[in-house]
């Protein structure tokens, strides 16, 4: 549109509306900068916009972990459940939160959730293995 139109009116309504920022991957972004606090705040936004957004409240309750905020970041999980019950990442964070907090039966619990739908990817055996090992010992196995 040239400066001779928007100067006089002659503008399309279609070009003026504002952009949305999209707060989920500029969380991500700060996360990956280690600034965990300014994530957290773009999380808020990006949940304001989308409060039932299930890959946001995943996101928030890791970050929560990261900056030592246990119960938020089992409050965030607990509600990404909510909104997607097969939630592996959610059942997994979960469980080793639980399992810090002494609730290990609960934990039990999220872990065969995890098992249940383990994620496929490259590092997921990793993280398969560490939740059968922590199954393992809460169901009183010695270690392997």
């Amino acid at each position: 549109m040239g400066l001779w139109n928007r100067l006089f009116g002659r503008r399309r309504e279609s070009t003026l509306q504002p952009k949305r920022l999209d707060y989920l991957n500029e969380a991500l972004a700060l996360e990956r900068q280690g600034d965990y606090d300014a994530a957290l705040t773009s999380y808020r936004l990006a949940l304001r916009d989308h409060p039932a957004d299930p890959r946001v409240l995943q996101n928030m309750a890791i970050a929560f972990t990261k900056t030592n905020q246990i119960e938020e970041a089992i409050r965030h999980y607990r509600r990404a459940l909510e909104c997607d019950p097969s939630l592996a990442g959610a059942h997994y964070g979960l469980a080793f939160l639980l399992i810090r907090r002494g609730n290990q039966q609960a934990a039990a619990g999220h872990l065969r959730q995890f098992l249940s739908r383990p994620p496929r990817g490259p590092d997921a055996e990793k993280w398969t293995q560490h939740a059968q090992q922590a199954l393992l010992e809460i169901d009183g196995e010695p270690p392997r």
